[in-house]
């Protein structure tokens, strides 16, 4: 069945940088477009990033322009999120996605960015 597992979150300072990776198993990973999303506290789950499947195409929210970076290894099944220049705000869980008919997420995984 299908299987999005995120890893690579944690408590890190303002100003710091983090790793997310998502290992994707019981689809054909290397078609298909991906997604980052997170939830804070409170808040509705919102998107932060796209990847297309062959990874040339990347799109991302405005907040995260310029400091996070979207991509993946098709030959490793695996999506990667870095994030630098982590702010308070940046804290929520990310979750990885995509759809094939409907929405698949991963369990998510949480970023605190605190001092």
């Amino acid at each position: 069945q299908v299987q999005l597992v995120e890893s690579g979150g944690g408590l890190v300072q303002p100003g710091g940088s983090l790793r997310l990776s998502c290992a994707a198993s019981g689809f054909t990973f290397s078609i298909a477009p991906m997604m980052w999303y997170r939830q804070a506290p409170g808040k509705e789950r919102e998107w932060v990033a796209t990847i297309t499947a062959t990874g040339t195409r990347t799109t991302y929210a405005d907040s995260m322009k310029g400091r996070f970076t979207i991509s993946r290894d098709n030959a490793k099944n695996t999506m990667y999120l870095q994030m630098n220049s982590l702010k308070p705000e940046d804290t929520a869980v990310y979750y990885c996605n995509f759809w094939m008919g409907k929405n698949y997420w991963g369990q998510g995984t949480q970023v605190t960015v605190s001092s």
